[in-house]
């Protein structure tokens, strides 16, 4: 209910503009500094001194710079917060930070799964592709995008279809995120009864700090077909966003294991507001936390932490689900 009431209070002041219309690069980039000085939600957390930022950045605005350069200072300074959250969008470019995930091991080779495990018949049904391995004893998602359909009806179909399967492992590598609905979907397929999962707080003031209370989160079991069987979560560090809050929600429940590397984290909830000269900017502003009241912007860990090894890869294996598929005949 809290999450649906701050959407909510989102949504109506999203569209909120700045309050001067001064099309000026100085106008703009001074309005863009003050929305996310007032709004931005992991300041303290990342310890970044933006009254700093403000020093460094208004030293290389002109009032003679075209919107090119504009709009690469103003994306510099944004990528200044580390966040792949925050974002700036004109007609002609968006500035993003990537650097969440450039720097690890991908972890992660479809082709490879399509050639060794799974071949080209696999079932699809939205956005998540399914068959069996093993002889059948152990069912397999891959669920690429959480802005793709993971409908009940689908899950329903799926759950029944593995029915014989005595475990069933979860691939959401390189799932970069999208709707938190499809993660609380499917998170609660894994559940018999009500479960704290976690927390969100909202702003309250235009200070760093200025926030609300931690309002609990709680994950609702599914009145659709149930997976109490074990089941094993495949990450990698471009598990992002809404494939974070996923990962946050089902790491407290004993049937999931999640295996692999730490996520991308991502773990703001995303808001929208416009500069004087219409171009738009997202950002974070909205904290979530963990069941233990824990931060997961900068990722959570795996249970099991396993890569994918150059000399599988070589040899046709995908060293994650081979680590799944023992962890599951096991159980």
């Amino acid at each position: 209910m809290c999450i649906l009431i701050l959407v909510s209070v989102f949504c109506l002041s999203s569209c909120e503009k700045a309050d001067e219309y001064d099309r000026s690069p100085r106008a703009n980039f001074e309005a863009l500094w003050k929305i996310m000085d007032e709004n931005y939600c992991f300041f303290s957390y990342k310890e970044v001194d933006w009254d700093a930022v403000h020093q460094r950045y208004a030293a290389l605005i002109t009032d003679t710079m075209n919107q090119y350069a504009l709009f690469d200072t103003l994306g510099n300074m944004l990528r200044e917060l580390k966040d792949g959250h925050t974002n700036l969008y004109s007609y002609f470019n968006t500035s993003r930070y990537w650097d969440w995930y450039l720097d690890y091991p991908d972890n992660f080779d479809w082709e490879l799964i399509e050639d060794h495990y799974i071949g080209t018949d696999y079932a699809i049904a939205g956005g998540l592709r399914y068959t069996t391995l093993c002889d059948g004893q152990i069912g397999y998602i891959y669920y690429g995008s959480f802005s793709s359909s993971a409908g009940n009806n689908a899950l329903n179909h799926i759950f029944y279809q593995f029915k014989d399967c005595k475990g069933l492992i979860l691939d959401i590598r390189n799932n970069s995120g999208g709707l938190l609905s499809n993660a609380e979907t499917i998170a609660s397929r894994f559940i018999e009864e009500k479960r704290l999962v976690g927390y969100v707080q909202h702003k309250t003031g235009r200070g760093h700090d200025d926030f609300s209370e931690l309002y609990p989160q709680y994950l609702e079991p599914s009145e659709g077909i149930l997976w109490l069987r074990p089941v094993v979560v495949l990450t990698n560090r471009r598990c992002y966003s809404a494939a974070n809050d996923f990962v946050l929600k089902v790491n407290p429940l004993p049937n999931v294991t999640t295996l692999g590397d730490r996520t991308g984290g991502g773990c703001g909830l995303p808001f929208n507001s416009e500069l004087p000269n219409g171009w738009a900017v997202r950002f974070s502003a909205s904290p979530m936390y963990d069941a233990q009241k824990q931060l997961t912007e900068f990722g959570i860990d795996p249970e099991i932490p396993v890569s994918l090894s150059e000399e599988d890869q070589e040899k046709g294996i995908d060293t994650l689900i081979e680590r799944a598929i023992e962890l599951l005949n096991a159980s």
